[in-house]
């Protein structure tokens, strides 16, 4: 039995076009997750999951398989990832690939650190489903984020039990980051909110997940400094 990585990366990005195989630093952006993968003693295999022929190509060159061109079906850009990994983990198993532990690394959050993916995976013990990531939320629906009412007037999300004078008085929220999921082969068909599903807290600063142009800049300013320090 085997613990495999998947990473899903579609063609077809809006926000940031060809954002999986842009440079950052003078590396395709698909290329950090790949080598953390393939550098982590807990992962077996790293798979990546594609449409685009760019992108297995430069996938296949950092070390990961590409043993399949992702359907169409699940190719569009409202396609829900969960089917997608489910995809990845039938493809393997038909082809005599035995799955015991899936780990999803995005490949557009690449601050996360070897630790992090430690702790994910050790928080999947025997009575939990699925471990996600998040970072402390800036906003919280105790306090100061709202909705409209059918009347069209502003309340909060959540209401509290009691009056909450200030955000580090209301309970704590959390913010997913999308940077690390992990399953149980046997619990991977639950997603994500049907089953046991625990929380690994990452700092704000390797939480960034590039959707948009002033992400992709944030994350080189990162990064950057990030070198600098180790040098």
């Amino acid at each position: 039995m085997s613990v495999i990585c998947s990473i899903c990366a579609r063609g077809g990005s809006t926000g940031v076009p060809g954002k999986n195989i842009r440079p950052l630093l003078g590396k395709p952006l698909i290329v950090y997750s790949i080598e953390q993968a393939l550098a982590f003693d807990g992962i077996d295999h790293v798979v990546v999951s594609t449409d685009d022929p760019a992108i297995a190509e430069v996938a296949r060159a950092a070390g990961a398989e590409v043993p399949f061109q992702r359907p169409d079906e699940l190719s569009t850009k409202s396609a829900p990832k969960i089917p997608v990994i489910e995809h990845l983990v039938s493809f393997l198993e038909a082809n005599g690939r035995e799955v015991s532990r899936i780990i999803d690394l995005d490949p557009t959050s690449p601050l996360r650190s070897k630790d992090d993916i430690a702790a994910c995976l050790a928080l999947l013990d025997a009575d939990t489903d699925a471990v996600i990531t998040a970072f402390p939320a800036d906003k919280n629906p105790y306090f100061n984020m709202v909705e409209l009412d059918s009347q069209g007037h502003a309340q909060l999300v959540k209401k509290p039990d009691a009056a909450v004078s200030g955000r580090q008085y209301a309970p704590a929220v959390f913010s997913m980051n999308a940077s690390i999921y992990v399953w149980h082969r046997h619990s991977l068909s639950k997603g994500l909110w049907n089953g046991r599903t625990r929380l690994h807290v990452m700092p704000h600063e390797r939480s960034v997940d590039i959707d948009t142009e002033i992400d992709f800049k944030l994350v080189e300013l990162l990064m950057k400094e990030r070198a600098d320090g180790q040098n």
